[in-house]
C-alpha cells in the first residue's frame, strides 16, 4: 500500500508540473504573439509616416523626401495649394510648385498619396544630394550599377543601364519599392535634377532597357480630351524647366508666345501622325516656312525636337545633354519660346524678337 501511495503522489506531482509547464508555454507564446503584433503595428505606422530610404546605406535626410507616401491633405496643409495640377500619362497628377524657380519641384499624387517627386530647384534640401553637386562627389556616397532589380509579386524586372545612362541618369534602389534617378548635366558633370519614384510607377515609365520574368503593365488608354490635358501639362512644365536651366547658366528668361505654341504643336502632331522625325516637314517646309505661315516676325529662330521620352522632365534633361539641342536651349539672344507636345512627340521653338 505504501508503494502505491508513493506512486500515486509521484503521478499527481508530474501531472501538476506538466500543467504548469503547458500554461507557461502558452503565456510565452501569447507574449511572443503580442510582441509580433506590436512590431507589425509599429512597422505599419512607420510606413504611413515616411519611408526608410536606407537600402543603399545612405540616409536620405533632405526635407523634400518626407512627402513620399504622404496624403494630399497633409501636403496641402503644409505646403499650400500647388501652382498647377498637371495630369500625367501614368495615372498620377503632378502638383507643381513653381513660385520660386530656385525651389521648383513637382509631386506626383495618385489615390490621395504622393508616389513620386521631381526636383530641380537649386535651393531645395535634398541631402545628401545637392543640385550642382559633382558626379565624382555623388559616387563617393552612392553605388551606380549596370543592373538594378525590382520585384512585384512573382514578377522580376531588371533595368539595364548602358554607359550613357550611367553617366546621365543613374538609377539607385532606395528601398524594395522606391528608386532614385539622378539626372546629371554631362557637360558640367554636375547634378541637374533628381526624381524619386515608386517601383510600380517607374515600371510604367520604362525609362531604361529592361529584362523581365512575368508581364509588363498594360499601357493606359486616354481619350482625346485626356490627352489634351496631359499634353498641356507637359508643355507648361517644359516652359518652366527651360527657364530654370537658362537661369542656372546665366541666360535670360524667355517669354511665352502663344502663336509659336501652335506652330510647335502642329509640328509635333505632324511627326506623330505621319511617323517621321525631322526638323523638315514631309512637304519640305522647315521652321522658317512654318513660322511664316503664322505671319510671325523675328530676328532669329531655333528649334528642338524629341520623341518617345516618358515625360517633360525626362525630355528636358535629354535636350540639356545633346550638344545641338543644348545650344538652342541656352542661346543668349532668344527672347520668346513656344512649346508643342503631341502624345510623346515634343517641339520647342525659340525666337529672338525686338
Amino acid at each position: 500500500m505504501g508503494y502505491l501511495r508513493t506512486l500515486l503522489i509521484a503521478i499527481l506531482l508530474a501531472a501538476a508540473a506538466f500543467y504548469l509547464l503547458e500554461k507557461s508555454t502558452e503565456r510565452e507564446e501569447a507574449s511572443s504573439s503580442g510582441r509580433e503584433e506590436l512590431q507589425e503595428k509599429q512597422s505599419q505606422l512607420k510606413s504611413k509616416t515616411a519611408p526608410d530610404m536606407t537600402k543603399n546605406n545612405v540616409p536620405m535626410k533632405g526635407d523634400l523626401y518626407q512627402w513620399i507616401g504622404k496624403s494630399a491633405d497633409v501636403v496641402t496643409e503644409e505646403l499650400g495649394e500647388p501652382s498647377r495640377r498637371d495630369k500625367s500619362a501614368y495615372g498620377y497628377t503632378w502638383w507643381v510648385y513653381n513660385e520660386n524657380p530656385k525651389e521648383y519641384f513637382q509631386l506626383g499624387v495618385k489615390d490621395d498619396e504622393v508616389i513620386t517627386l521631381y526636383a530641380i530647384g537649386s535651393e531645395l534640401d535634398l541631402s545628401p544630394l545637392k543640385i550642382g553637386q559633382s558626379y565624382e562627389k555623388v559616387k563617393e556616397e552612392f553605388t551606380f550599377n549596370e543592373e538594378v532589380t525590382y520585384e512585384e509579386g512573382v514578377t522580376h524586372y531588371t533595368y539595364l543601364l548602358d554607359n550613357e545612362a550611367l553617366q546621365s541618369r543613374p538609377l539607385v534602389k532606395l528601398t524594395d519599392n522606391l528608386f532614385l534617378q539622378i539626372y546629371f548635366d554631362t557637360f558640367t558633370k554636375k547634378i541637374s535634377s533628381i526624381r524619386v519614384i515608386t517601383g510600380d510607377t517607374l515600371l510604367q515609365h520604362q525609362p531604361y532597357a529592361m529584362q523581365y520574368l512575368g508581364e509588363l503593365p498594360e499601357n493606359r488608354d486616354f481619350t482625346d480630351e485626356e490627352w489634351a490635358e496631359i499634353e498641356s501639362g507637359m508643355e507648361q512644365q517644359i516652359f518652366d524647366i527651360t527657364n530654370i536651366m537658362r537661369q542656372r547658366h546665366g541666360k535670360s528668361t524667355l517669354e511665352k508666345e502663344k502663336a509659336v505654341n501652335a506652330v510647335a504643336y502642329s509640328h509635333s502632331r505632324d511627326m506623330a501622325e505621319n511617323d517621321y522625325f525631322s526638323h523638315e516637314s514631309q512637304n519640305g517646309d522647315g521652321l522658317k516656312e512654318r513660322l511664316a505661315m503664322e505671319e510671325l516676325f523675328y530676328l532669329t529662330a531655333g528649334e528642338n525636337i524629341a520623341a518617345q521620352y516618358d515625360d517633360a522632365p525626362a525630355v528636358m534633361e535629354g535636350w540639356l545633354n545633346s550638344e545641338g539641342h543644348r545650344e538652342s536651349l541656352l542661346r543668349e539672344g532668344y527672347t520668346h519660346l513656344g512649346v508643342g507636345v503631341y502624345r510623346f512627340y515634343y517641339t520647342q521653338n525659340f525666337l529672338e524678337k525686338l
